[in-house]
């Protein structure tokens, strides 16, 4: 009888597993850095006397950056590679925050959180994820994509009380320099573990086939006839383009390209007016303004900080339900709905402010939680509908719609604040624009085809 003395072979953990995490935490991070300036506002009106609509500007620019860099990423990241791209979004959020701290004039905070940290969190917007999950993963596509996502409303969760906490006690400039170490912290890891293809490290996407040798063909995402795995590293096809697109075709010039023909059609406006109304209720009005608005009220800034991070747990849940409901439902049905419940709970949000949390307030936060990002996956879905294998590049677009609405009401509800001396104006004017996107998202046929 013959004993084998064998050790069983321990598995390791694929490479793939250790870039999605880097990912994750570079998003979570960008998503933290955005919402930040929520929680500055009145500490630098009480400081340099800046006025609300002053402040906001720059968090309009941030929006606005934020949302136009976005469509260009992919090409950036397609230029530079992914590393490179990621690495250097990181430092210009950890400068544009760090020089905060030494600021003396109102053009500053447009140049260090307006202009540099735009750039920088728009470099790892949504293309990042989406370039991530098709460079390295052919299985779990769906689970990771969805887990990247998420870390946008994950970063609100973890940074918001903690700022607040700061700007409140130590003052706001520990806040600023927390969110400058914290990006400073990140690059190290981007630098080690994070690589544009799995090629780069001698492997294979998670899931791909084998490499085959020198010479021959296969379906890896490393070989020069692979799948869509490989026809994605290639090309950055999360938004430059669907697979069987040429391996070098510019994602600048394609991304462009796209807007011009989806433009010519109507549901192409319907979805960005639509998605423009999204970024007015959500990052631009609610990110933006509900601390300042809640400080009005007596609310202590850290207690308004918690109730926002509470919308970013609930945003979690309403988002993998609403990706659920939108493989079995019709998502401009879906979008409707969203809408016009959304526009309802701002018109009734200036009756709930008070110095305290109440349990009416809570309902509010936990609805509009739910609602806060349920819009993202009907919309991907309707743009996928409408224009095919340019339905990514489309939602690129639209969502430079949703930033740019976003930096419009961030400087409107701040004129608002200035002039009128309270917010409500600005809570019921968006409340009827989400009835009017609610309108709109119906009306969505398709794209007429040329």
């Amino acid at each position: 009888m013959t004993v084998s003395t064998t050790a069983p072979t321990r598995r390791r953990l694929h490479r793939a597993w250790y870039v999605a995490a880097v990912a994750f935490v570079a998003i979570l991070g960008s998503a933290g850095f955005r919402a930040t300036p929520g929680v500055l506002i009145t500490p630098l009106q009480e400081e340099f006397g800046w006025s609300t609509g002053t402040i906001s500007l720059a968090v309009s620019i941030n929006l606005v950056l934020y949302g136009l860099t976005a469509p260009f990423a992919a090409a950036l990241m397609d230029r530079f590679g992914m590393r490179r791209v990621v690495a250097v979004a990181l430092l210009l959020i950890a400068g544009g925050s760090g020089f905060t701290v030494l600021m003396t004039a109102s053009w500053q905070l447009l140049l260090c959180w307006g202009v540099l940290v735009g750039l920088g969190t728009g470099s790892m917007a949504l293309v990042f994820a989406a370039t991530v999950v098709d460079r390295w993963f052919v299985r779990h596509r769906g689970l990771v994509t969805g887990v990247l996502t998420a870390a946008g409303a994950t970063g609100q969760l973890v940074f918001l009380p903690v700022l607040a906490q700061l700007a409140q006690g130590p003052g706001w400039r520990f806040a600023s320099l927390t969110v400058a170490v914290a990006a400073l912290a990140v690059v190290p890891f981007v630098w080690w573990l994070l690589r544009d293809r799995p090629a780069d490290v001698g492997t294979t996407a998670l899931g791909a086939e084998p490499a085959p040798g020198p010479g021959t063909g296969g379906t890896s995402d490393t070989g020069d006839t692979g799948g869509a795995a490989g026809a994605a590293a290639r090309t950055g096809a999360a938004v430059a383009g669907g697979a069987g697109s040429p391996a070098r075709v510019n994602a600048a010039v394609r991304a462009v390209t796209v807007l011009f023909s989806a433009a010519r059609t109507r549901p192409f406006w319907l979805l960005a007016g639509g998605f423009a109304i999204c970024g007015i209720s959500t990052n631009g009005l609610v990110g933006t303004h509900f601390i300042p608005a809640a400080h009005d009220h007596g609310m202590p800034q850290p207690v308004a900080a918690g109730l926002l991070a509470v919308i970013g747990v609930f945003d979690i849940v309403g988002t993998v339900a609403s990706g659920w409901l939108s493989d079995r439902v019709s998502p401009k049905m879906l979008l409707g709905v969203y809408y016009g419940l959304r526009g309802l709970s701002l018109m009734v949000l200036p009756g709930l402010f008070a110095a305290t949390t109440e349990p009416s307030m809570l309902i509010f936060i936990v609805f509009y939680g739910l609602d806060w990002v349920a819009t993202v996956p009907p919309t991907v879905a309707l743009c996928r509908q409408v224009y095919g294998p340019d339905g990514a590049v489309v939602f690129g677009w639209v969502f430079g719609a949703h930033q740019v609405g976003a930096a419009i009401a961030a400087v409107g509800a701040g004129l608002t604040r200035d002039h009128l001396g309270a917010y409500d104006l600005a809570w019921y004017a968006a409340g009827a624009l989400c009835l009017l996107a609610a309108g709109m998202s119906l009306a969505i046929g398709h794209a007429r085809r040329r």
